[in-house]
């Protein structure tokens, strides 16, 4: 990348950051969870999938389910089948109950607090880890990246990457750290109730309106 199209991308990021700041203060995850253990669960199960839907489960299913110690436990047939209306519920299932052992063996039934120890978890990767440091503990050490994110980083020409590792590197570059905690959660709600992913007129939309050219840039993403 040359250094004026960093500098036109910092500048662009900029104003999109104050909206968003000033548009969701205090942004947060609308998955619904009482305990760190039922959030990680909720976490791995929206991949590819709504809260809202994963809301709708777990509504009833968080009653049985609360430490990690009740997921560890889980019967893995039945487990399964109570998920099966979320997309990739064996592979969430075996994800789930697997990190649930591997957090009451190493980490004394406690959620970790690190990138390093989350992604050393199955089922949980890099966004997934930054989702969880961010909410449970308060630490943004990433931005977490996901179909929103993605969407809007390809949108308003912030990336020139598809992986979304890599999105969240460069975004990492461009936004300074104390804003790290405002972009995913910000976009997730901008994109989930301002500005959908199918094709739309959106000149007059808050974040368009900031550069235009985003109204006619409708790259095809797929879900994270």
């Amino acid at each position: 990348m040359t250094p004026t199209k960093q500098k036109e991308r910092k500048a662009r990021i900029k104003k999109i950051l104050a909206y968003l700041k000033k548009t969701y203060p205090a942004p947060k995850s609308e998955l619904i969870a009482e305990s760190p253990m039922q959030f990680v669960a909720s976490v791995i199960l929206s991949a590819q999938c709504t809260d809202k839907t994963v809301n709708r489960i777990t509504a009833v299913l968080w009653k049985k389910y609360k430490t990690a110690k009740d997921f560890a436990r889980a019967n893995p047939a039945t487990f399964t089948k109570e998920i099966s209306s979320v997309t990739f519920f064996r592979n969430k299932a075996k994800a789930i109950i697997a990190a649930a052992k591997a957090i009451e063996k190493h980490h004394k039934g406690k959620v970790p607090q690190t990138e390093k120890e989350l992604t050393a978890l199955p089922g949980i990767g890099y966004k997934t880890a930054h989702v969880i440091l961010g909410e449970l503990h308060g630490v943004w050490e990433g931005i977490a990246t996901d179909t929103h994110v993605k969407r809007f980083a390809k949108r308003f020409d912030l990336t020139d990457n598809d992986d979304l590792t890599k999105i969240s590197k460069d975004l990492e570059t461009l936004i300074p750290k104390k804003d790290w905690k405002y972009v995913n959660n910000g976009l997730v709600l901008y994109g989930r109730y301002v500005c959908p992913a199918r094709p739309h007129e959106c000149k007059a939309h808050p974040l368009t309106k900031l550069w235009a050219p985003a109204a006619l840039r409708w790259p095809k993403t797929k879900q994270s």
